[in-house]
């Protein structure tokens, strides 16, 4: 059984950089394991010596697949990682990132973290001209563009390849003197750049920074390409301006709560999204507890605003891999009990509030209410700190199909009921863009609203058949 059968949406990928640093893919692994929650499949360091780049990749963890001997073939001043979760593309090595190829400027290597709508269609047009494709991953896309693209230089290429894709993309480019980041111009996904010394940094998140003692400078733009080299840090924004679109629910899941993610605290946010939903969801409760890890902060807000106690009463196990073998004779909903376990003396008698930050397809929180009530709660009443979600994202996250997302089909009672609950509330889309702090016409919320905005038409989805269970 697969760990990540736990009825999330999955994150995309987790990028790093660093320029002018005398170990650098020591400083991308450290980088890659702050980064390690925005990907779990794979990891990979591409590093520099000024001459040649080197490659390491594997699947994996971060831990498992460097070790000091493997840092030690990746010399080198400069060096960008990539911890992968795919989204285009299937999980095998050959999908792995960074992508180092050979064109007529030299040698590239390419990390990215994204999702391009228009990458088959792009693709089918450049093997119908001949192109070679070594994996299935959007990516390749990019570098077979660029390699195609006319000019004397990565400056002059690299706008005229992303002006024929269309998504989302926050990237980096390595050669063997320089490295370039990329951020779409939507914003869709978050970069940032930072120093250590006299080292640049860009990472995908403000986490990165911290474990490495490095200064946060700024946000990478939307549409901005940042050329770094011995002769320091140029900014490019060669892409006519667009409406920013960055995704709601890196603030709602997907970040770190210690990062710093587009001028607020993710932390922060959460519990403001907790206060919000506790002001249009109370509940008459003797606790407030989180779904672990995820729920913590709106939980936390939810029961300041409510006055609530707040209380832990679902303990997660954080040593589970990416799979476990069940035992040949089942236990009942054994997937959800080797992640968590009810804390009986803190549940038994009362009347619980739990907080999550999402439900997908809904099979993972009805097992935990059953796994609640079963631990002597009188009632349990379900808080989540996001709208229902009833769309797929195409922008770089890992989500089920239409139809399986319960709420595409189902209206909050019918939820209620088939998750064993004594009450049910969301968090409003208002409320939740509200709780961000920033102007609520900068985020994508597509995957609540249907709103594309960027290359889809919504789908149609049947009625599933809720309660045969």
């Amino acid at each position: 059984m697969r760990a990540t059968s736990d009825d999330k949406f999955h994150d995309e990928c987790g990028i790093f950089g660093a320029w002018n640093y005398p170990e650098a893919a020591n400083l991308a692994y450290l980088g890659l394991y702050a980064l390690q929650h925005r990907g779990q499949e794979s990891a990979g360091i591409a590093a520099t010596d000024g001459q040649s780049l080197h490659v390491e990749r594997a699947m994996g963890w971060v831990a498992d697949v460097f070790s000091r001997e493997r840092l030690r073939r990746l010399p080198g001043h400069c060096a960008i990682g990539h911890v992968r979760y795919s989204t285009a593309g299937t999980s095998t090595l050959k999908n792995a990132q960074p992508i180092l190829v050979n064109t007529a400027l030299g040698p590239v290597a390419i990390a990215h973290n994204g999702n391009l709508v228009n990458a088959e269609a792009l693709r089918a047009e450049l093997e119908k001209d001949g192109a070679v494709f070594q994996s299935n991953s959007d990516t390749e896309v990019i570098l077979h563009l660029l390699a195609r693209s006319e000019g004397a230089s990565l400056e002059e290429q690299l706008p005229k390849a992303l002006n024929r894709v269309s998504g989302a993309y926050s990237f980096l480019l390595l050669t063997p003197d320089s490295m370039i980041a990329v951020r779409d111009p939507y914003g869709f996904r978050p970069l940032s750049l930072g120093k250590l010394g006299e080292a640049w940094i860009i990472a995908s998140e403000t986490c990165a920074f911290d474990l490495l003692e490095a200064e946060f400078v700024r946000d990478v733009e939307p549409g901005e390409i940042l050329f770094i080299t011995a002769q320091g840090v140029r900014s490019l924004k060669p892409f006519p301006p667009k409406e920013r679109l960055q995704c709601v629910f890196e603030y709602v899941y997907f970040a770190r709560p210690d990062s710093l993610l587009w001028g607020r605290n993710v932390y922060t946010v959460r519990k403001t999204l907790g206060h919000q939903l506790a002001r249009e969801h109370p509940a008459q409760a003797d606790i407030v507890i989180p779904v672990p890890d995820s729920g913590m902060g709106a939980a936390l807000g939810f029961a300041e605003e409510s006055g609530i106690p707040f209380e832990v009463g679902l303990i997660r196990n954080h040593y589970v891999g990416r799979t476990f073998i069940e035992p040949s004779r089942g236990i009942r909903h054994f997937g959800v009990k080797v992640k968590l376990n009810p804390m009986r003396e803190t549940l038994a008698r009362r009347r619980v509030v739990v907080v999550d930050d999402s439900i997908v397809r809904g099979t993972t929180s009805q097992k935990i209410v059953r796994m609640i009530r079963s631990a002597g709660a009188r009632e349990v009443h379900v808080r989540i700190s996001s709208p229902p979600i009833q769309w797929p994202c195409y922008y770089g996250i890992d989500t089920p199909t239409r139809k399986e997302l319960i709420a595409s089909s189902h209206n909050v009672e019918e939820i209620r009921r088939y998750l064993g609950a004594d009450s049910l509330g969301y968090l409003s889309l208002d409320g939740m863009l509200k709780a961000t702090g920033s102007d609520p016409s900068h985020f994508c919320h597509a995957c609540f609203t249907g709103g594309y905005k960027v290359g889809f038409e919504p789908e149609d989805t049947p009625q599933l058949r809720l309660f045969d269970v």
